[in-house]
């Protein structure tokens, strides 16, 4: 089947000018373009403006979704396995959200008493589950899954006030490090100061921390095209300078 604008566009649900857009910036271009002026969408444009959309549902930027879906890397079954897992990890945290909320009615009816640790399981849940979608797979292969159940179960087992403050504290790292990423040298105080911080938020997760595990963290997110895209959504580069700024700090340079 072949497409034109229009045909495309109703088709997927998006506005033509959401597709002359994507022509525009060079993320979604037609097939062809005909003897009339049209452009013409084939069946491998069709399969990328879906990808897009899941991207974009996901929240991705368009420049991100751009950097992912050009890279000679990229593989769209893999991808297509990797939005499922978001996905499901999404409906488990609205489905623990809603009984959450559904418990807390019923505690404000005074037909059941809920204690304050469970007001915030529902919380702390989908900060494991946020972790399992960015981290999951590659630290289990890397550290063993006997770490990472213990760094989830530190999770759960933190107090609302030790939630807040990794909350925060993964706020803190990203916002120092696009400061430090603008003064172009990742041995600067500010970079040491985002990678000390990064360590300090580890500290909430991990059983035990090492110097060598933090590098190696840190070459990940830049070996990994999710990792390097999560950190250069704002400023292509700083994973790259994450990772040299990690390493300074860890003494691998």
């Amino acid at each position: 089947m072949e497409y034109t604008v229009q045909q495309l566009a109703k088709l997927a649900g998006v506005t033509s000018r959401t597709l002359r857009y994507y022509d525009e910036i060079g993320l979604l271009k037609p097939a062809r373009v005909n003897a009339s002026g049209y452009r013409i969408y084939g069946q491998k444009e069709v399969d990328r403006l879906q990808q897009i959309l899941f991207y974009r549902e996901l929240g991705v930027d368009l420049e991100t979704i751009k950097q992912i879906i050009m890279s000679p890397s990229f593989d769209d079954v893999q991808a297509l396995k990797q939005h499922r897992e978001k996905l499901l990890a999404e409906r488990r945290r609205l489905e623990a959200l809603i009984a959450n909320v559904e418990k807390t009615l019923l505690a404000k009816e005074g037909r059941i008493i809920m204690s304050d640790k469970e007001k915030f399981e529902a919380f702390k849940q989908q900060l494991i589950d946020e972790n399992e979608r960015n981290y999951g797979k590659e630290i289990r292969e890397k550290y063993g899954e006997e770490q990472v159940n213990k760094a989830n179960e530190k999770v759960k087992n933190m107090t609302q006030a030790q939630y807040e403050e990794v909350t925060k504290l993964g706020e803190e790292v990203l916002r120092v490090l696009h400061e430090a990423f603008l003064t172009g040298d990742p041995a600067g105080e500010l970079a040491q100061k985002a990678a000390d911080l990064h360590r300090q938020w580890l500290g909430y997760f991990w059983d035990h921390y090492s110097k060598e595990a933090h590098a190696g963290l840190a070459q990940m997110y830049v070996d990994d095209e999710r990792f390097k895209a999560y950190y250069d959504q704002k400023q292509p580069g700083t994973a790259e300078f994450f990772r040299e700024a990690i390493f300074i700090y860890t003494g691998k340079k």
